[in-house]
Order: structure tokens, then C-alpha cells, then sequence
């Protein structure tokens, strides 16, 4: 599967810690990074991280505890080069489109608060879809699309089919009243065609550049779009 010329894909994490006003923490959601980056690397590829406000970014607590592990974050756990990466993630304003052939947001909660309503990750996201390279995003990193403009100058999801983080998913992790926003209902309200399959079940689905894959379980697929994506570009 490797190809010819290596795929050079930026990794956008979120920099935002604060579980709204629970007192508790958020972050990224480990597998849904892991999973994708082990992918994408074995694959051939080179993955660059960033993050709004450069540095390490915050793990959400919740996707380290032992039943939420996987393969990849077990390979993590003993990967220290990764773990050095992550450490010293680039400021998103240090990140330059030309530089990469594609882009993946990861989810967790923490992007409904920052990436959501970021400027630079919104106007990033732009670039690299005008620049005809993929945009790819799992679980709650959709909300990163929130502020997303076309060149029409309306929202990019406007009569694309995505999927994210459903309303009963948010439910079943008794969060609905704490987010500031539903994915699902974000993604309706821009004009979105929105599917998705039952809770916690595998699925992502593509739209031109644009990946979106549903929840934690869904990470891979999304990884396994955008490789074949950029495979078919090249």
C-alpha cells in the first residue's frame, strides 16, 4: 500500500482541558488519535501534530482508563517517541497548508470548545479543501467544523453527507446538558445531510475531500478513507 511519494498528513488536536463547569477534565480522545496515526504511519505516511495552543495537548481522563483501551494506545503506552511528539504538538499558527497533503481532527470533548469556535483552525480547514486536499475528522471533531465556510461564503457541510458524535450517544455519556453544543444538531442546522448507524457502532462515510466518521469505534475507517483518498490523488 505504500506509495511512491509519502503523504505528509497534519494531526489537529485539541488544546482544551475544561469539562465545562463540572470541574472536570477533557481533552482528546486517545484512541481515536492512535489508531489513526498507527494507521496512517504503517501505511507509509508521516504525521505532523498541532494543536491551537502548540505543545502538549490535553488527554481526555476518561479515554485512559482501562476500558477504553485498545491495540494502539497499549502501543502507545511503550511508544516514548510518540509520546515526546505529542509533547511538543505546533501552534496551528505556525502551520502552513502547503506543507501537508492532508488534514485529521481527532475527537474528545475538547474541541467543542475551542476547535469549534477557532478562526485559524476554520479558515485552515478552508485552505486545505481549496487547495483540493482532504479534510478528515472523527466523533466530536466535526464540531471543528462549526465556522467552516465554502467559497460561496456558506457553511462547507451545507448538502454534504457527514456524520459526528450522535445526540444519543452524547446522552448515553451524560453530557448532553454540559456541552455547549450537539454535533448532530450542528451539523443539521448547517444544511448537513447527517446519517449515522446504532451507538458506538463502526461508521464513516466520505463526501468528496470531506471524511467524517461517528464515534471512537468509527477512527480507523477514517484513516483507511484518507489514505485511499490521497492514494487516488497521487
Amino acid at each position: 500500500m505504500k506509495n511512491s511519494k509519502q503523504q505528509n498528513i497534519l494531526i489537529v488536536l485539541t488544546s482544551h482541558e475544561e469539562l465545562g463547569n463540572t470541574g472536570r477534565k477533557t481533552g482528546f480522545w486517545i484512541e481515536e488519535f492512535t489508531t489513526p496515526y498507527y494507521y496512517l504511519i504503517d501505511n507509509g505516511a508521516k504525521a505532523t501534530l498541532a494543536s491551537p495552543k502548540g505543545g502538549q495537548p490535553p488527554v481526555d481522563p476518561t479515554s485512559a482508563q482501562d476500558e477504553n483501551q485498545t491495540e494502539s494506545t497499549k502501543r502507545y503506552e511503550n511508544d516514548e517517541a510518540l509520546k515526546k511528539q505529542l509533547k511538543s504538538t505546533l501552534k496551528l499558527s505556525e502551520v502552513s497548508v502547503k506543507d501537508y497533503d492532508a488534514v485529521f481532527y481527532p475527537g474528545g470533548h475538547g474541541p467543542l470548545w475551542d476547535l469549534a469556535e477557532s478562526e485559524e483552525s476554520a479558515k485552515l480547514i478552508e485552505d486545505f479543501y481549496k487547495a483540493d486536499k482532504p479534510i478528515s475528522f472523527v466523533c466530536h471533531a466535526p464540531a471543528a467544523l462549526k465556522k467552516v465556510k465554502n467559497q460561496s461564503g456558506e457553511a462547507l457541510v451545507k448538502g454534504k453527507k457527514v456524520t459526528g458524535f450522535t445526540n444519543s450517544e452524547e446522552e448515553a455519556a451524560g453530557l448532553t446538558s454540559v456541552v455547549p453544543f450537539l454535533v448532530e444538531n450542528m451539523l443539521k442546522e448547517k444544511g448537513a445531510i447527517y446519517s449515522k448507524v446504532d451507538d458506538f457502532e463502526a461508521y464513516a462515510i466520505q463526501d468528496g475531500l470531506l471524511i467524517t466518521g461517528q464515534n471512537p469505534a468509527s477512527s480507523k475507517k477514517v484513516a483507511e478513507l484518507l489514505l485511499k483518498e490521497l492514494h487516488q490523488k497521487n
